[in-house]
């Protein structure tokens, strides 16, 4: 169920789907910083800071699904 709510709102929602990519983009560089074996001081900061951003944006996803999914159960 959840799946299907996230695609359908990646599919009709414009802030959820552009929250999604920001949230795929986080996880890219924050993966590119882990394959490292040693960080810079700015690199770490610049990973403490990309995972900070990321759980922002995760939770922002959930109030927006959790919105759509209330919605959807005074619809039916």
């Amino acid at each position: 169920m959840v799946d299907s709510v996230r695609e359908q709102l990646l599919a009709s929602h414009e802030q959820f789907r552009r929250l999604a990519q920001e949230h795929s983009h986080y996880s890219q560089r924050i993966e590119t910083l882990s394959e490292k074996k040693y960080l810079s001081e700015d690199e770490k900061v610049e990973e403490v800071r990309l995972k900070k951003l990321k759980l922002n944006i995760k939770d922002q996803m959930e109030s927006i699904e959790q919105l759509f999914r209330r919605n959807q159960s005074q619809v039916a």
